[in-house]
């Protein structure tokens, strides 16, 4: 069996990840390729409780250290439970957020540092990487006006801090790709919903092209 190949897509709020992992994954089936689509925190019935726990916390919230350590529980049972399974059975996996988005909001925007979140890492989900990351960008104003049409008044715990926060993360991630260019693929994500997923799809196709 063919193992499988994995793909993250990142970014900060705001940037269409979760529309783009539909359109991804409805392009790869159509190309006769067996597809999961997932989402961190979340994929197991155990990493959807901590998501609960994490997007709305009790009282004043976790701090980033806590953050950290529960993202490395969630992400343990998903990868363990779904993400390794399917990828041995020879499936891609598409998922809405992995490892980078705890170096960017944990590590970066919260101070644990990313050695520590690699570390996190590497005992709950043995170093599992991407075969490729997909890093969406849009402009911070463009995110904003998203936003407020999609949540109005209303966001998550970690979605509504403040913006000092989010240009922290966003300049996180934009480091991570600058310093790993073979892990990244950065995409454009200032245009329409059909424009980006063609910068997606060009972005995959050396993984593509390696298909049987």
């Amino acid at each position: 069996m063919i193992r499988g190949k994995f793909i993250a897509l990142e970014g900060g709020e705001g940037t269409g990840k979760s529309t783009q992992s539909r359109l991804l994954a409805a392009a790869l089936k159509e190309r006769g390729i067996d597809v999961v689509v997932t989402r961190e925190p979340g994929g197991t019935p155990g990493a959807e409780a901590i998501r609960n726990l994490l997007l709305a916390p009790p009282g004043a919230g976790w701090g980033p250290r806590a953050e950290a350590l529960l993202f490395a529980a969630a992400r343990s049972d998903h990868v363990e439970k779904i993400i390794l399974p399917a990828l041995e059975a020879g499936k891609w996996v598409i998922c809405d957020r992995f490892l980078d988005s705890s170096r960017a909001y944990q590590g970066g925007a919260g101070g644990v540092g990313d050695e520590a979140v690699l570390t996190l890492h590497g005992i709950g989900s043995k170093g599992l990487r991407p075969d490729l990351t997909l890093l969406v960008q849009v402009p911070a104003a463009k995110v904003a006006a998203r936003l407020a049409e999609r949540d109005g008044d209303i966001s998550d715990a970690i979605g509504g801090r403040d913006a000092s926060y989010h240009a922290e993360v966003a300049a996180s991630f934009a480091r991570f790709a600058e310093q790993e260019p073979d892990h990244f693929a950065v995409i454009d994500g200032d245009s329409g919903p059909e424009e980006v997923h063609q910068h997606i799809m060009t972005a995959l196709r050396p993984l593509l092209d390696g298909e049987p």
